[in-house]
């Protein structure tokens, strides 16, 4: 018997967004576990927010168990089996949820997310819109398990029809009902290319604000609601 030809992905790591609730129908469970195989199948890595509870934990597990490495970070709040599970695999700890994002989008060559609520709902659209900016050309993936996003995708929708969200841009994410067209349509996946955003540096830079002798000294600004040393782990995103 001939073995199995595995191809070689352009990627090495997947950072996975998915609720901490495994949510109230088998699918969501059976689709988290679909993706945590299919990733072990492309010998790909994982990175993700910590613990093992809900449908991350059964991502990372999944992962963990097939002998991918999994990185879980997780701010130092959220530390504690009583709150978020033990993590799986690698632990890094932060100091907040900024970091949190910015750390695991570092590590990422990719994005997924799973169904989840408001937290995922929130990491999802921040990737993409940081993709809109120019601050990176990673491809981000929505993984639409039995039509959980149908109305997400219909608000884009119609954000493009209003004059919202450029055509273009429509396109700056994916989405498949399953893990293996999923990572197939991101394997494919050729980032927008935007003349306006082209023209955006992102490098990261202290503003000082104009002082008198009576003022203190000046404290550098805070960029898109980010400290100086998070907006260039956010700026490192390539």
């Amino acid at each position: 018997m001939e073995d199995k030809v595995v191809v070689k992905s352009r990627f090495g790591r997947v950072c996975v967004f998915c609720g901490s609730s495994s949510g109230k129908r088998e699918c969501y469970r059976e689709a988290a576990l679909e993706l945590g195989q299919e990733l072990v199948a492309k010998r790909l890595d994982l990175v993700y927010g910590g613990g093992s509870i809900g449908l991350m934990g059964l991502v990372a597990k999944a992962v963990h168990a097939g002998g991918g490495h999994v990185l879980g970070v997780i701010p130092r709040t959220l530390v504690g089996k009583e709150k978020t599970g033990v993590t799986v695999g690698e632990l890094r700890v932060v100091a907040d949820m900024h970091q949190r994002k910015a750390e695991m989008a570092r590590h990422s060559d990719c994005f997924i997310a799973l169904p989840g609520g408001y937290g995922t709902l929130e990491e999802l659209l921040e990737v993409i819109a940081w993709a809109q900016l120019g601050i990176h050309d990673k491809p981000v993936g929505l993984l639409n398990v039995d039509g959980y996003y149908n109305f997400l995708l219909t608000f884009i929708d119609k954000a493009v029809d209003d004059g919202f969200i450029k055509p273009s841009q429509r396109h700056i994410f994916v989405s498949a009902p399953n893990a293996k067209d999923l990572v197939q349509k991101l394997e494919e996946y050729v980032p927008v290319q935007d003349e306006d955003v082209a023209k955006l540096n992102w490098d990261v830079v202290e503003i000082e604000q104009p002082t008198s002798p009576a003022t203190p000294p000046p404290v550098p600004a805070k960029q898109l609601g980010f400290s100086g040393l998070q907006q260039a782990e956010i700026a490192s995103v390539i």
